[in-house]
């Protein structure tokens, strides 16, 4: 019954056997023309040259082919990854994702996770570094039952990592509605008996690679559970992360530092060792204040990434966010991480134009956010590395990071790394380097088709800081005039409407 599986369609063998068959063929025919003619002739000469050489090539070719197909079928027989369209991912599957870069990813939410979604089709050895808090929210019934960490970052981070992102999900939040274990969450029960069985809660997360069939792994920063603090101008102090934007925001009062509680926590088992044996690291993207500089003020942690020999890389976000970072351009950003941490903690910055049609932002600057503006030479005079990419992509109505392009700009520069240390001819160099050729072709076609433009609304406040150069200033400021202007028409029609009926009711009252 094996045997005749070569035959199926789905092998895709037969094209080149019947290719070999027909080289065959060429050459017999040509050998037979050279027993049936006692006399050859120019004509005849050609012909049977001609003959040999389409032949002995399709011959060849088939060989060549039937081979590299042979161990395709092979390969996708012990495959786990859904990318088995050809011999070069699988190859690439089996060999060098294992022995890929190792990579520590930094950060926490949604931002962090979409770095991690991109990277693990490179390699195996990442490792997400998150951030153990429920930001001051109350604690769910599942962890005051079970009496466990706040995971909901971890498990997130498990997902972005997982084969089955959508499965995945579903198994660690689903929450039981009957019985004893009503309320509880599978994701915390799973938890709770991986800590019984290994006494350590590092441990216990490391150890789920094998058992979810998740690439790379996942570490808390600590195992204590931090408060992200924020103290403002007038002297408030927040301890819920999620109330910050809203008390700015009443107050006018911006944040004059963020700190966590307890302030002298220390890192992890494996963190410090995974950072210090980093190829790259990677911080961001992500609410700086609350997701991205809180990993950084755990003891020993910017000290790490100072000392590491990896490439430092942080990964800018599109927009603003208000209550936190209103206003803030590209430099404004990476200041202020040197400001917590001291500089040399960042040796490259990837980054965003801004070009975004108009009509998707609407939503982000009615709730106060803009576009990160690009202040190339200020944040050059930092000394940082600038590389700019078309980061963002649209889903629903919401912008946000393209996790195949980021993943493929950290590649390339460890990629460049390699041949700048002379080491094109490594297995590693030339095997990244083919990924890399493929996804740059495969997001150039998605690229292409994602550009559909569609309506949104008014664009509430423009800035322009001086000097500063945008592509979504320059390309859209035609369709951004006149989406103002058709809000303006708007805003005075109403005025004029409630004018007229204000007159109306004091006219009313008057003949009363």
């Amino acid at each position: 019954m094996g045997f005749f599986k070569w035959f199926t369609s789905k092998a895709k063998m037969k094209r080149w056997m019947f290719l070999i068959l027909l080289g065959v063929v060429l050459i017999c025919y040509g050998i037979a023309n050279i027993l049936y003619f006692n006399t050859l002739g120019i004509i005849e000469i050609l012909k049977i040259v001609v003959s040999f050489v389409i032949g002995f090539t399709m011959i060849v070719i088939g060989f060549v082919f039937m081979q590299k197909r042979t161990l395709e079928l092979l390969i996708e027989e012990s495959d786990t990854r859904k990318e088995t369209q050809n011999i070069n991912k699988l190859i690439f599957n089996k060999k060098v994702y294992n022995q890929g870069p190792k990579i520590v990813v930094i950060g926490g939410g949604s931002g962090l996770n979409t770095v991690l979604k991109g990277l693990k089709n490179y390699t195996d050895n990442i490792t997400a570094v998150v951030t153990v808090s429920d930001y001051g929210k109350t604690p769910t019934d599942s962890r005051k039952a079970l009496q466990v960490l706040p995971l909901n970052d971890i498990k997130e981070s498990l997902v972005a990592l997982s084969y089955d992102e959508e499965e995945m999900e579903k198994l660690l939040n689903v929450e039981f509605k009957t019985g004893q274990l009503r309320n509880l969450s599978f994701g915390d029960i799973y938890f709770l008996a991986m800590n019984n069985i290994h006494e350590n809660f590092t441990k216990s997360i490391e150890n789920s690679k094998e058992v979810l069939n998740i690439t790379g792994k996942v570490l808390p920063v600590t195992l204590e559970e931090i408060k992200i603090c924020a103290e403002l101008d007038d002297g408030t102090v927040i301890e819920n992360r999620d109330k910050i934007p809203e008390y700015v925001s009443e107050t006018a009062s911006k944040i004059s530092r963020i700190f966590i509680n307890p302030t002298n926590c220390k890192p992890a088992p494996g963190v410090i060792e995974a950072i210090k044996e980093a190829d790259a690291i990677v911080i961001g993207p992500g609410s700086l204040f609350t997701n991205v500089i809180p990993n950084l003020l755990v003891k020993g942690i910017a000290k790490a990434i100072k000392e590491s020999n990896g490439i430092k890389i942080y990964v800018s976000n599109i927009m603003t966010e208000l209550g936190q970072t209103d206003e803030y351009t590209l430099s404004d950003h990476i200041k202020t991480i040197n400001e917590y941490v001291g500089e040399g903690i960042i040796n490259y910055c990837i980054y965003d134009t801004g070009e975004i049609v108009p009509e998707y932002i609407k939503k982000y600057n009615l709730k106060g956010s803009d576009i990160v503006l690009p202040d190339i030479q200020k944040a050059k005079e930092l000394g940082i590395r600038l590389i700019q990419r078309n980061l963002s992509k649209v889903e629903g109505d919401s912008i946000r990071h393209d996790p195949d392009v980021i993943a493929s700009t950290i590649i390339q520069l460890i990629c460049d790394e390699l041949k700048f240390e002379d080491m094109q001819n490594d297995s590693q160099y030339m095997m990244l380097n083919s990924r890399l050729k493929e996804s740059k072709k495969e997001i150039k076609k998605r690229q292409k088709k994602d550009k559909k433009f569609q309506r949104s609304g008014k664009k509430p406040f423009e800035r322009k800081p001086e000097g500063i150069k945008s592509k979504f200033n320059s390309k859209y400021k035609d369709r951004i005039e006149s989406i103002k202007d058709s809000d303006k028409n708007a805003t005075m029609r109403r005025k004029l409407v409630e004018q007229k009926e204000k007159e109306k009711k004091i006219d009313k009252k008057k003949q009363k």
